[in-house]
């Protein structure tokens, strides 16, 4: 699969975006814009040369999803995690996950209080606005489950009881796609959680020189500082539901979720959770470029990776390679007749 025809967010079809743009608001609040802007500055001087998985990132953020990182160890997976959270002024934590963790390892329990004499709810790791889940798929199923309402409905639910997790909540997981012993597979409910998926792939050398010499003298992103609070976050991703999605570019992202559901290669196609996952980050991605309005290159862009985890192919043999599975999304989106 060639990784840098699913991450950049660029658009070259000027046409069809002046055609769009001449019946919506052209621009995003300069507040948002210079906001967006600092965070993703911030988190790219230390996570350098990857400007696509960064923006893939923040498009998760912006739109309120969260984030599969699938890649070998050292690429810099754990490292952006750092750099986001190091950028917000936010509670972050991170779960190394193992096959021994079980769900109230990260939920939390409740235990009796000698002192007060009543049952205390200990909140565990999963309460914090952005949550690493390292090697998310070497833990067992069932705590893997644990995840699916905290993700999916902002809460976990303890001995009948409701727990509301702070907002805005993030989890980014990483898994290792190549290993294979002693793992335990995300099932497709908990795949169809995640709002993207990413690969990070290595840097250029260029690059790469960079980051060696920017690690002279420690860590780079131990240093960093938070530029946005999470008040701010909260009015930034506000502003993603306002941006304005023309009908021509919902029917043409919609030709793509159908054609899933027909294709030969696909026993599983796009469901419609992953229409609207779709819907939200190209609104999203809009935002991150200034715009108050999507365009077709936005749905070209991000179907791979919203789009491909939730599919299933037909061969045995790749009914979970997320390289097939790309592969087949992508000779969707190249045929899919864009709006003109």
């Amino acid at each position: 699969m060639d990784r840098s025809r699913t991450g950049s967010f660029r658009s070259n079809q000027q046409g069809r975006e002046t055609i769009i743009a001449s019946t919506t608001t052209t621009s995003t609040p300069q507040h948002v814009t210079d906001a967006i802007a600092r965070l993703r500055g911030n988190i790219e001087s230390v996570f350098l040369g990857k400007p696509d998985v960064v923006d893939g990132v923040l498009v998760a953020l912006l739109a309120r999803g969260h984030v599969l990182i699938e890649d070998v160890p050292g690429v810099g997976k754990t490292l952006v995690t750092r750099a986001l959270a190091k950028s917000l002024d936010c509670a972050f934590r991170r779960v190394q996950f193992t096959p021994d963790l079980l769900p109230s390892d990260i939920i939390g329990s409740t235990v009796f209080d000698s002192k007060s004499s009543q049952f205390v709810f200990n909140e565990g790791p999963l309460f914090a606005h952005i949550v690493l889940a390292d090697e998310i798929n070497r833990t067992s199923p069932r705590t893997q489950s644990a995840l699916l309402e905290a993700m999916n409905e902002g809460h976990v639910s303890i001995d009948g009881k409701t727990h509301r997790l702070p907002q805005p909540f993030l989890v980014l997981a990483t898994q290792n796609p190549f290993e294979f012993e002693g793992t335990y597979p995300l099932p497709e409910s908990q795949l169809d959680r995640f709002l993207v998926r990413l690969s990070i792939g290595y840097p250029s050398r260029e690059e790469e020189e960079k980051l060696l010499l920017s690690h002279r003298r420690g860590e780079p992103v131990d240093e960093l500082s938070p530029v946005m609070g999470m008040d701010e976050l909260r009015d930034v991703q506000a502003a993603v539901s306002e941006v304005t999605v023309d009908e021509s570019v919902t029917h043409y992202l919609l030709d793509i979720v159908h054609a899933t559901r027909e294709h030969s290669s696909l026993r599983i196609g796009v469901s419609t959770r992953g229409a609207l996952a779709l819907y939200r980050s190209c609104q999203a991605a809009a935002l991150l470029r200034g715009r108050a309005y999507a365009v077709p290159d936005d749905v070209k862009e991000l179907a791979v990776r919203v789009l491909a985890h939730r599919v299933m192919t037909r061969s045995p043999m790749s009914l979970h390679d997320a390289e097939a599975s790309s592969e087949v999304i992508q000779s969707i989106v190249d045929h899919a007749r864009p709006p003109e």
